[in-house]
């Protein structure tokens, strides 16, 4: 593989980590959930050892959640290439959340805001374009 693919590779991996914080905002679940392959796996980061598997599972796990105000940032995004169709990466987030606010409101920001973690993935090259085989979450500080 040449120089200019692999940073292909990793533009591609990287664009998909920081739709995925945008749409998680948004909170479009069915997107969110697309983004993950048909058998992906998710482990929240304040559940880093609980796995969601399928992407159905995903979908609905996400679905269940109750609504908040939240935004995330990612930083730090390394993509490591192992092959034309498989990545690694590992990405630092930090989310702010609070209860929604009412329409025309700015939410309030919630005492346990910011929460400061990482995601570590495995990603494919599937038909479809990447996704997420694999997205593991963690904590750095306790909320």
């Amino acid at each position: 593989m040449d120089p200019a693919e692999r940073r292909a590779i990793e533009a591609d991996c990287e664009r998909l980590i920081k739709r995925y914080v945008n749409l998680n905002d948004a909170q479009d679940w069915p997107a969110v959930a697309a983004l993950y392959t048909e058998d992906g796996r998710f482990a929240r980061p304040s559940k880093p050892g609980e796995f969601v598997e399928g992407r159905a599972a995903i979908l609905a796990s996400l679905l269940a959640r109750p609504p908040r105000a939240q935004r995330h940032v990612i930083a730090n995004v390394v993509v490591d290439v192992e092959s034309r169709v498989t990545a690694r990466a590992f990405s630092v987030i930090v989310l702010y959340q609070g209860d929604p606010a009412a329409e025309g409101e700015l939410p309030a920001l919630s005492a346990d805001s910011p929460v400061i973690g990482t995601f570590t993935d495995r990603l494919v090259l599937t038909a479809d374009g990447w996704r997420f085989a694999e997205r593991i979450g963690g904590l750095d500080f306790r909320p």
